[in-house]
């Protein structure tokens, strides 16, 4: 097999907000980058797909009243000083990039008086959105920008397979017998040729979104297996929170089949609309004070206590009974969809259900993005900055990737301005990636039985609600399949499919793994028992 080699300053494995936002603030100030992505464009993870909105400031608003929110969203489990960085730089990095910068089309009733809508977990109305598909705005915007600098290389259809290291992968002697462990790069598979190139990079940056796939029902795109997670725990980076899965309430119901849910904004709730079972009731007052503008954890906990009781497979949402806008042309991206399933929404409840949309946990990172890693650094959902503590607050995950995109941008450029090229020595001492196995028994009809395997067992035993008993059957289902898995990756030739079962299973039993050491129910850790 044919291997291809390269080296670049910066490698950036994940092109969402996050990504591209480092990419382009460290091409900003010279700096040569690499982004890789799975896809075949930029735009082809989570992003693209948030609805609500992006945290701004509301009129009267302080950085302290938003720190609040975040905090009692979070559980008071969150890193204050993280949250004190978001709260403070936030704002001012949203005008300067996305407002004076790329001109994101946020919605104003005229230049420069923003239309500013809350959601839950709020106290003020401070969320910047563009109707309801401000993820897909700004990742125009931005992909735009990244594939137009001359000091950004993309490189698309792009699967990482493992992060490259110093002790793992370096076979000389000076470097096995150091104390520091460095990253320097990554085998990807590059699908377009089908082969494992080795690309070495003086820092990496993960920014590979989130993890909702190996649940059975998500919000995310199919890409969002957590294969960030499981590189860096591979590579000895330490890990954070990662118990701490949100579900969102509303994702739309159409039908008993899993996979990936089109979501269903919070912001409509916070624009009127109720929920309601299916005699319809509106029930939220019964389990908090904050009817349906209660943080997330609640409502889901909620709604599935509600589909428990009646037997019912989903709630509603019921958006014609209290909105006074016109809602298809605030909502035209959500009303289309549901029009699709025969449900008219200025007319008709949406059905809706619980799925999982959000990991508040991932790699440990500092104020920079920095992990424990050398040289290694994590942004956005794939990364536990602690901002988000037990429980996400509504619109602050496009805040926190745009936020630590500038700050690992800005770091890494500082640093590569003081550090020396990569010594010939290490490069040399990195070896190509060795297909271990010849058996071509790669079968479909497998990966997607155990992908079914994972996917059911998170979704009822380390799901909305976890209990000794569940998270213990979990846990020795998952071992099992990560044995198999492990004897099977190691005699076949490697494969998109293959990378990306490896990396589920393995983000599903580092997730299982901590909600079973964790026995205090907090946000969105729930324990029954």
């Amino acid at each position: 097999m044919e291997h291809h080699r390269s080296i670049s300053d910066v490698l950036i494995i994940g092109s969402g907000i996050a990504g591209c936002v480092s990419a382009l603030t460290m091409a900003e100030e010279g700096v040569h980058c690499t982004v890789i992505t799975a896809g075949e464009r930029l735009s082809y993870g989570n992003s693209e797909l948030a609805q609500g909105g992006i945290v701004f400031h509301a009129e009267n608003d302080e950085p302290e009243i938003l720190e609040k929110d975040i905090m009692t969203a979070g559980w008071n489990h969150n890193y204050a000083k993280a949250v004190r960085q978001l709260c403070a730089l936030g704002p001012d990095v949203l005008q300067e990039l996305f407002i004076d910068k790329l001109h994101i089309p946020f919605n104003q009733r005229k230049p420069g008086d923003w239309f500013l809508t809350r959601e839950g977990g709020h106290s003020l109305p401070r969320i910047l959105y563009c109707h309801d598909h401000t993820g897909r705005n700004i990742m125009e915007a931005l992909s735009k920008a990244v594939s137009e600098h001359p000091n950004i290389t993309v490189l698309t259809k792009r699967t990482a397979i493992d992060l490259l290291t110093t002790h793992h992968h370096s076979s000389h002697m000076d470097f096995k017998y150091s104390l520091a462990n460095s990253c320097v790069g990554a085998y990807v598979l590059n699908e377009h040729t089908a082969e494992v190139e080795t690309l070495l990079s003086r820092y990496t940056v993960l920014a590979t979104g989130g993890i909702g796939q190996v649940y059975l029902h998500t919000t995310n795109t199919p890409g969002s297996i957590g294969s960030g997670i499981a590189m860096a725990h591979r590579a000895g980076a330490r890990l954070l929170n990662c118990e701490y899965v949100q579900f969102h309430p509303t994702a739309l119901y159409a039908g008993k089949r899993g996979g990936q849910r089109f979501l269903v904004s919070e912001a409509v709730r916070g624009e009127g609309a109720v929920l309601v079972d299916s005699c319809g009731d509106a029930f939220m007052k019964r389990y908090d004070d904050r009817a349906d503008l209660a943080p997330r954890d609640i409502v889901t906990r909620a709604i599935m206590d509600v589909m428990l009781k009646t037997g019912d497979d989903c709630v509603y949402l019921d958006a014609a009974r209290n909105i006074k806008k016109d809602i298809v042309k605030r909502f035209p991206t959500i009303s289309e969809r549901c029009r699709n399933i025969s449900v008219d929404i200025t007319s008709e409840p949406i059905p809706v259900v619980p799925a999982a949309h959000y990991f508040c946990g991932g790699v440990l990172a500092d104020l920079n993005g920095r992990t424990t890693l050398e040289r290694l650094y994590a942004v956005g959902e794939c990364s536990c900055t602690g901002v988000h503590g037990a429980n996400r607050l509504a619109s602050t995950s496009l805040l926190e990737g745009l936020v630590w995109g500038v700050t690992s941008g800005r770091d890494i450029a500082r640093r590569i301005s003081k550090t020396e090229p990569m010594s010939e020595k290490l490069r040399d001492s990195i070896r190509d990636w060795v297909n271990a196995g010849d058996e071509h028994n790669e079968d479909p009809a497998l990966i997607n039985q155990d992908w079914a395997t994972i996917r059911n067992t998170m979704w009822n035993y380390v799901g909305i609600s976890r209990s000794a008993g569940r998270l213990h059957r979990a846990f020795s289902d998952m071992r099992t399949l990560a044995k198999n898995l492990q004897d099977f990756y190691k005699n076949t030739p490697i494969s998109k499919p293959l990378v990306d079962l490896f990396h589920g299973c393995q983000t599903a039993y580092v997730i299982t793994l901590s909600a079973m050491r964790n026995r205090q129910s907090k946000g969105c850790h729930f324990r029954a028992d």
